[in-house]
């Protein structure tokens, strides 16, 4: 009987390797995308949403007559000027009137010792007097000679001799009036009356003071601030412009302060054309004329002046911040019926207190975007949040953004 063999060992099997981290996600990536691929072939309109209307401002083009101007910065200047200086040398009496005053035409302001200057005069006028006589007697003497000498009775030479005297009297009496119309001068010098209406400026000396005749140093300045002047200039090509719209009639300047908060500007009339272009900067200087019955106009203010040429009828205007600058050009949004834009290109003329004139390219009455136009593209839909229907509240400018030239 044979032992039983032992039953065979069973071969060792090395366990399979587990799948690696990334190649795990990966297949979860491709799972989870193709269960969205199903998802949307089940669903053709999830994911995608309609877009909404963009809100922006709008305002009507319209029909406007605009003036033709020209702008320009300048200064407000007294229409005259004057330095007070004392004509005589003496001692400042009196000082009648306060620094900054208005004061009228002929108004005494200084007052300077008269006393030296009267007695002066009542001199030479005592001269005169005794002069008058001693001229009275020369002329009857001489007339006395001159009849004596045919009879012999005095020598030719005598009469000549009277005769000289009467003429060298006469010619001192000339002299001594003349004295006394000097000496009566000076003394009306020591009262300095004001040549014209106007404004005093600052008292440079004071009362009790030893006055030189035509110091160096004024006493005072009186400046003509009604009438004032506004002094500018503006580029030298534009002088045929104006000439030839100031041959039609007087030209309206406006001017207001630079930088004044509110208040209208006010008018005056164009009244001296310089003859000369600066050959250095091409300006041409002009000035104007206000009444400035107001005082709203001082010497030295900056002012921003307006010359109007003409009237330039039957404008299409925009609020400026309409008009947008592309590569193509410049050009609007229009709202149509149907509340989507249309990119129109337009040509745009000269700017006026905020207005754009477009010379082509949009019509009257058609609606324009003027804010939201970066979020805007040809045929977006739009929602209206406010209309200006009266295109009479645009965005303020700069002063640089109203400068334009007459076309």
């Amino acid at each position: 009987m044979k032992p039983l063999s032992p039953a065979p060992t069973p071969a060792y099997r090395r366990p399979a390797a587990a799948p690696s981290f990334p190649l795990r996600l990966l297949t979860c990536l491709f799972v989870l995308l193709a269960v969205a691929g199903c998802s949307r072939e089940r669903d053709p309109g999830a994911g995608r949403k309609k877009r909404a209307a963009i809100p922006v401002d709008v305002a009507d083009s319209v029909k406007k007559t605009l003036p033709l101007e020209l702008l320009a910065t300048g200064h407000a200047e007294a229409s005259e000027t004057v330095d007070i200086r004392s004509q005589v040398t003496g001692t400042l009496k009196t000082v009648h009137f306060c620094e900054g005053a208005l004061v009228k035409s002929g108004t005494l302001l200084f007052t300077i010792d008269p006393r030296p200057f009267a007695a002066n005069l009542a001199k030479a006028e005592a001269d005169l007097a005794r002069d008058k006589a001693s001229l009275d007697n020369a002329r009857r003497e001489s007339s006395r000679y001159s009849q004596a000498a045919p009879k012999g009775y005095v020598s030719q030479e005598q009469a000549d001799q009277a005769a000289t005297q009467a003429a060298t009297l006469t010619a001192t009496v000339k002299g001594d009036e003349a004295a006394v119309d000097s000496a009566r001068l000076e003394l009306e010098y020591c009262s300095i009356r004001a040549p014209f209406a106007g404004r005093t400026g600052e008292l440079l000396i004071h009362q009790g003071n030893l006055i030189k005749e035509n110091a160096d140093t004024p006493m005072t300045t009186l400046k003509r601030i009604a009438p004032i002047q506004a002094s500018f200039t503006v580029p030298g090509h534009h002088l045929q412009d104006i000439a030839r719209y100031q041959a039609a009639g007087k030209l309206k300047v406006l001017a207001s302060q630079q930088k004044q908060a509110g208040g209208s500007p006010i008018a005056g009339e164009l009244a001296f054309i310089d003859n000369t272009v600066d050959p250095t900067t091409g300006m041409l200087r002009l000035k104007a004329n206000f009444a400035n019955e107001d005082g709203r106009l001082w010497p030295g203010q900056l002012l921003d002046v307006r010359i109007e040429l003409a009237q330039r009828p039957d404008c299409i205007v925009v609020p400026s911040q309409a008009v947008q600058v592309g590569q193509q050009g410049s050009y609007v949004y229009v709202v149509k019926d149907d509340q989507t834009v249309s990119y129109r290109p337009v040509t745009p003329s000269i700017l006026y207190q905020g207005e754009t004139v477009i010379d082509s390219g949009l019509a009257e009455g058609e609606r324009v975007v003027t804010d939201g136009q970066l979020q805007l593209a040809d045929g977006t839909k739009v929602e209206v949040r406010s209309q200006n229907k009266e295109n009479s509240a645009p965005k303020p400018t700069s002063n640089a953004e109203n400068r334009r030239t007459a076309s």
